[in-house]
This record gives C-alpha cells, sequence and structure tokens, in this order.
C-alpha cells in the first residue's frame, strides 16, 4: 500500500519486487488492487518478471528497467 494510505496494512517487499510494482503500477492502481499478487500477475510484465524471480535466490538483485 502507498505510504499515503495510512492506516492500511502493509505487506513487506523483497526491493527489487518494489521496484518492478511500481515500474508497472501507479499508486492510485495499487490502492485498488490491494495486496492481491493474483491481481498484480494479470499484468503481462509481472507474470513475466515472477516466472523469470522464481528461481532466484532470496538475496538476489538485479537492475529494473
Amino acid at each position: 500500500m502507498p505510504k499515503a494510505k495510512k492506516g492500511r496494512s502493509t505487506v513487506p517487499v523483497h526491493p527489487i519486487c518494489h521496484k518492478t510494482i511500481h515500474a508497472n503500477f501507479t499508486n492510485a492502481e495499487l490502492a485498488r488492487i490491494g495486496d492481491d499478487p493474483e491481481r498484480m500477475k494479470e499484468k503481462e510484465a509481472v507474470a513475466k518478471f515472477v516466472r523469470w524471480i522464481a528461481d532466484k535466490p532470496p538475496d538476489f538483485h538485479a537492475p529494473t528497467r
């Protein structure tokens, strides 16, 4: 959830995933989606990222476009 939406729940997210989320969604879109990863994966770019990152170690980092 965007920090501007105080009082809402937050979910810890790995930095590379956080960057990818913000590269693909506006804060308004994220507010509508909430913390539902399945709804985020409806966007093909995010689904592709999830498939790519799935076999990476937890401490993996890479540049995000």
